[in-house]
């Protein structure tokens, strides 16, 4: 073990949490109960359900229950990117048109504009930053790749992104070696913890119930089980995500991905000075085992990208704690981005899970039988994707109450979209596995023959994976 790892803060859910502290927790389900609606899981999606459902029909008794605490999960650990990706969305092209899978695009460049106008009339001071997302390419087969990309997200109806060469990457933010990069307005950086404490907040401030320390381990037909008691409700909306695989008989719905994430002390206005970076961009790159950066409201980089992929039987971590080789793998992109940062210190380390479906397809769905509901599935992709989630679940469900009619967002490709699940063990461990250590070869391999253009492991790795 390095003297730089052992240095590092490492879990404690997140630098998030560190930095924001952690909340009061809520009181748990005292016994039995009704409600109209109950929501499963206190992140972003369950919160904005509550919120949005609550809106819209002020009379609906609205109970969220949440294992921990809101936040714990993916909502209170990743990178704050708030942007206009969605998974899935060339498979939905395939699958209902072009012009479907446009009109989702479209919903989700206006869904970064929608959290932020949130935020500001719930006065929610998430350290909202909207410089958009500035994704760069390194190498000659990134390049290749980052042009293919942008001219794909044009096609989408995406028409105000720009593409920009060397010296224009270099104006916004000097990454070593970049030799290009792809600009979309639709994205904004802030403080993950920040907003979910927000929200939950303007949510309780509606009347909506949440009770915490209370984990659902059964979901079934107008009912929510918890070791303290049911919760009847009409509807039941899953919004687990990444926590879906330890409810009874969703061990193999969506595989809980593992993604890590350092944060460096507080940079000083001369390194700033040789980096660059004023417009604050999220920042990304092309390489296959991608990364995502932020530059901080308190002047840090946040950086994340994948570490140990997944954990065998869909296990998932408690505390965020990230072991030592991904802290340093971590480390030595970000100095090799940024050279004048070799000595930086890295003052925080922390994991946590995203849901992953076997399509790699984000969706939302309810089952007017019997009243279940779920979102999720988003790849990574959540801060914004939930929002948009939400607010499908909450026309769904008005829709089916009778209150309202079909919506736009109800006709969005993603609803009620099906998927098989995933093999059992130990196929689907050595398949993700096998998947990013494919990745990260190919990786090695531009980076060590700049001249060979993409490699082709990449493409086996997303044949493995069900990207293709």
């Amino acid at each position: 073990m390095s003297s730089s790892a052992t240095s590092v803060v490492n879990g404690g859910i997140s630098f998030w949490y560190a930095d924001d502290g952690l909340p009061a927790v809520r009181e748990p389900l005292s016994g039995d109960a009704s409600a109209d609606v109950v929501v499963v899981g206190g992140g972003y999606t369950g919160l904005w359900t509550a919120y949005y459902l609550k809106k819209a029909a002020p009379f609906l008794r609205i109970t969220v229950l949440e294992q921990k605490f809101c936040g714990y999960g993916a909502s209170g650990r990743n990178g704050g990117w708030l942007y206009n990706g969605i998974a899935g969305r060339d498979r939905y092209a395939k699958l209902h048109g072009h012009e479907a899978a446009v009109r989702l695009q479209r919903a989700m460049n206006d869904t970064v504009a929608e959290v932020v106008a949130v935020t500001e009339a719930e006065g929610i001071d998430a350290g909202v930053h909207k410089g958009g997302v500035l994704e760069v390419a390194t190498t000659p087969a990134q390049l290749a790749r980052l042009r293919a990309f942008h001219e794909h997200e044009l096609s989408y109806g995406e028409k105000d992104r720009e593409l920009y060469g060397a010296r224009q990457t270099a104006e916004r933010i000097r990454v070593a070696g970049a030799v290009g990069s792809s600009w979309t307005p639709h994205g904004a950086r802030l403080h993950p913890v920040k907003l979910v404490k927000g929200l939950a907040a303007a949510a309780e401030a509606l009347g909506v119930v949440i009770h915490e320390s209370t984990p659902v381990t059964e979901i079934r037909p107008k009912h929510a089980v918890t070791p303290y008691g049911t919760v009847r409700a009409s509807y039941v909306l899953r919004c687990t995500e990444g926590f879906t695989a330890s409810l009874r008989g969703q061990r193999r719905t969506w595989l809980p991905m593992n993604s890590s994430m350092i944060a460096t002390e507080p940079l000083t206005d001369e390194q700033w000075a040789a980096i660059g970076w004023d417009g604050r961009e999220t920042l990304g790159d092309m390489a296959h085992a991608y990364m995502y950066a932020q530059r901080t409201a308190d002047g840090r980089i946040a950086l994340g990208g994948r570490g140990v992929p997944y954990r065998f039987g869909s296990r998932t971590d408690n505390d965020g704690r990230t072991q030592d080789a991904t802290v340093e793998a971590l480390r030595e992109i970000l100095t090799r981005f940024f050279p004048a940062l070799a000595g930086v210190r890295v003052e925080h380390a922390w994991s946590g899970v995203l849901g992953v479906p076997r399509d790699w397809c984000a969706t939302v769905t309810l089952d007017r039988a019997t009243g279940l509901g779920w979102a999720g599935g988003y790849v990574g992709s959540g801060v914004a994707t939930a929002n948009l989630a939400a607010r499908t679940l909450r026309d769904l469900v008005q829709q089916d109450s009778g209150q309202a009619g079909r919506t736009g967002l109800t006709e969005l490709p993603w609803v009620n979209h099906k998927v098989r699940r995933w093999e059992p063990e130990p196929f689907r461990w050595l398949g993700v596995h096998g998947m990013y250590a494919t990745y990260r070869a190919a990786d090695r391999r531009e980076l060590l023959r700049p001249g060979a253009g993409s490699s082709r492991l990449a493409r086996v790795a997303d044949r493995v994976a069900g990207r293709s």
